[in-house]
């Protein structure tokens, strides 16, 4: 009788405990987990943490609406430090671990480099905001940042134009890493074709958190008396401080010598004294200067919410151009998911191809239906005295990307889109 208690006890226990994990499971899976993966500490926090909260934002408005297929979004945030093979430890603990469907997240592209194999592995889906060195194509990413073609080659046309100056000599100073190194490969193609010579362009790499630019800006200025230079400028990260710091104190004034930046806007001049910098230029593909009804509300929306948060800085709030890209990439994969019914990878990529979008730009931002990558405006913008940006050119509208860029040998026989693995 003792035995047969005793396995009747043993069964009900079993039972409780099976119908425990049951309702563990089905309270797991009344949240849809999102991965945010942004440096919040180390050089880059200073571009990065302010998408990690754009990100959030996004989250919240979409979760305010209903949430994505009945289900609120729970974002998981976690913060690579500006370690790039920490990245990929961090990435794989976002998909097997916190079993999320979606990451948003990366600035750098050797951050970038470092988690695609993780994302292509476990088959999970990555949005990538930030302008990059294109040379790349995965089914497991989606681009929301320019390709060369949206951003390099444009600013570098508009500098050689009669309009931007008329440059004949060539700066191209960058962080040491992929994307400064591949985006400089493909500028010096350019430059080659229209006729400059290599002793008309100087190529300086400088290490993450660099900051002693005293001598490399004295070096500048003595290219530039060989005729009329540009400078562009790759710098990532918190080093970009005492770079234009340095601008300012040699007194290299954008009429003599401009600089256009590809990862400097709004948030990156923040602690700096923009006055000397004035006339210096950055290409982006939105500025938080444009004026249009989707870029009012976007800017109020995040004033509000940078408010209510007390993230720093919210006594001066600031948009640019990576958060906007972080912004269109939340609500476009709620949008798909909708559509496909389903957050599963290989059912909602249909679902994100050909996706579109209001953009704060003033533009509808349309994913591209093969390539990943978004169709998107180019904006040349000149700092001015309190840290904004004046559009001083523009694309008449969206410019599909050419993830491959043409002045690279042999890229005229890869595909537009990525492969089917």
């Amino acid at each position: 009788m003792q035995r047969r208690s005793f396995l009747k006890q043993l069964t009900v226990s079993v039972s409780l405990a099976v119908a425990g994990m049951g309702a563990t499971l089905a309270q797991a899976q009344e949240t849809i987990k999102v991965g945010v993966l942004h440096s919040l500490s180390g050089t880059m926090a200073i571009s990065e943490t302010v998408l990690k909260d754009v990100a959030l934002m996004a989250i919240d408005e979409i979760n305010a609406k209903g949430g994505v297929l009945g289900k609120k979004l729970e974002p998981v945030v976690v913060d690579p430090a500006s370690n790039w093979p920490l990245f990929a430890e961090k990435a794989r603990q976002l998909i097997s671990k916190d079993k999320v469907a979606v990451t948003f997240g990366c600035w750098t592209s050797v951050s970038r480099k470092s988690v695609l194999p993780v994302f292509e592995e476990l088959n999970s889906l990555l949005f990538y905001p930030v302008q990059y060195e294109g040379e790349e194509l995965s089914k497991n990413v989606y681009y929301t940042g320019a390709a060369p073609n949206q951003q390099a080659i444009p600013a570098v046309e508009y500098l050689m134009s009669k309009e931007g100056g008329g440059a004949k000599r060539w700066v191209l100073l960058g962080t040491d890493y992929v994307y400064p190194r591949t985006t400089n490969k493909i500028l010096r193609a350019f430059l080659k074709s229209k006729g400059v010579d290599d002793k008309d362009i100087d190529e300086k790499y400088t290490p993450f958190g660099h900051s002693d630019y005293q001598t490399i800006v004295a070096d500048i200025k003595k290219f530039a008396q060989g005729g009329k230079t540009a400078v562009v400028s790759t710098i990532n990260g918190d080093s970009n401080v005492p770079f234009y710091k340095e601008l300012g104190n040699a007194g290299l004034k954008a009429k003599d010598v401009p600089v256009v930046a590809f990862s400097v806007g709004e948030e990156e001049l923040r602690g700096v004294d923009t006055k000397p910098l004035v006339g210096h230029l950055a290409a982006w593909n939105y500025f938080m200067s444009v004026k249009n009804p989707t870029n009012d509300e976007f800017k109020k929306k995040w004033a509000a919410y940078a408010k209510a948060k007390k993230l720093p800085g919210a006594d001066k709030p600031l948009t640019n151009d990576p958060m906007e890209a972080t912004y269109i990439g939340v609500h476009m994969w709620a949008q798909a998911a909708a559509k496909a019914k389903s957050i599963e990878t290989d059912k909602i990529i249909p679902a994100i191809n050909g996706q579109t979008f209001k953009a704060p730009s003033g533009l509808t931002a349309t994913m591209d239906a093969k390539n990943h990558h978004l169709h998107k405006p180019v904006l040349i913008g000149e700092v001015k005295a309190d840290g904004q940006f004046n559009v001083v050119w523009k694309t008449k509208g969206p410019i599909k990307a050419q993830p491959w860029s043409p002045f690279i040998a042999g890229n005229d026989k890869k595909k537009d889109e990525p492969e089917k693995k």
